[in-house]
């Protein structure tokens, strides 16, 4: 439960919302969030992060920043992904809290009210958890229900299942995010492990208003390799237990074989039980360098330092420079 503490009615809220190729409807989606934080507070901010978009919602968004104050806009060099998108987002914003919200409409305004709520009760963090994946696909189900389950019993970090990006984020969360340095990002670990007082909220995911989702299959599987990697090194100590187990059984079969000799004479060699061992032992060093050079190459990847994200072109910033 959380400590109690007195906190403003009103606070100044920070919008971060990710947009990748949402150009048909993200006029509409600012204007509609704008509506939303403006029943709930006067001060509050909305940070558009265009991640690379192969359309026109750079132009759209840098055009909207004339006619809203409110609006800031975040222009990176290309695509780095939402990790990414959302990092940057998370190291611009001004105000005493933060909610991470996508630009299709799946996400419902109406529980920023909510989030607010429990924010004002104590909470530093407040997710939301999505009531069904009834409109995903049975392979996406299974595969993001058995992800969750392998990355719990993996970790130390304890990931809330249907939990996503959509949440509220007190001053201080957002500010032990952004000491974060890690280059391998996987934001849902990263809420998880600093901890802080948090409650879920359940939100029923509505349909898009435009455009198509471009978070397939793969962008799925990549993020789940990254947080396994990034939040356990149970893959890289079970082959220590697999190595001592397969020298177990090799001495084993070596005394068993002594035995034999001496007690039935020589017999004829066994090829197929040695082409077996030797495919088996292969298969198993080809698969431990394999899950070995997947570390590797996240250390590999952090060593380079290379930021996390560029940043073309910002907007609306100046407005924030103003009042501070």
């Amino acid at each position: 439960m959380p400590i109690p503490s007195q906190r403003p009615a009103q606070p100044f809220i920070s919008c971060v919302v990710p947009a990748y190729n949402e150009a048909e409807g993200i006029a509409a989606f600012v204007a509609a969030l704008t509506t939303t934080l403006a029943a709930i507070t006067p001060k509050y901010e909305i940070v558009v992060v265009n991640d690379g978009s192969r359309d026109h919602t750079a132009q759209v968004v840098a055009d909207l920043c004339a006619s809203n104050p409110a609006l800031r806009f975040i222009n990176l060099s290309r695509n780095f992904g939402k990790e990414a998108a959302l990092t940057a987002g998370i190291d611009h914003v001004s105000g005493e809290v933060a909610v991470l919200i996508d630009a299709d409409f799946q996400h419902p305004l109406a529980t920023i009210a909510e989030f607010v709520q429990r924010w004002q009760a104590g909470y530093d963090m407040v997710y939301g958890v999505r009531d069904s994946r009834a409109d995903e696909s049975a392979i996406k189900r299974a595969g993001a229900n058995l992800f969750y389950r392998l990355l719990n019993w993996l970790s130390t970090v304890d990931i809330p299942p249907d939990a996503g990006d959509f949440r509220l984020l007190d001053r201080k969360v957002i500010d032990a995010l952004k000491a974060m340095p890690e280059r391998g990002r996987f934001m849902k670990g990263l809420y998880a492990w600093v901890g802080f007082p948090s409650v879920a909220v359940p939100f029923v995911v509505q349909e898009r208003e435009t455009g198509e989702t471009s978070f397939g299959i793969g962008g799925l599987l990549r993020l789940a390799q990254t947080g396994i990697v990034a939040f356990s090194d149970v893959p890289l100590r079970v082959w220590s237990i697999v190595g001592i187990v397969v020298s177990a059984i090799s001495l084993g079969y070596a005394a068993w074989i002594v035995f034999a000799t001496l007690a039935f004479g020589v017999d004829v060699p066994g090829w197929a039980t040695l082409i077996v061992a030797m495919m088996f032992l292969g298969g198993i060093q080809l698969l431990s360098i394999g899950i070995l050079g997947e570390y590797l190459a996240g250390v590999f990847n952090e060593v380079k330092q290379r930021p996390t994200y560029l940043v073309a072109q910002r907007l609306g910033f100046e407005q924030t420079d103003k009042t501070e």
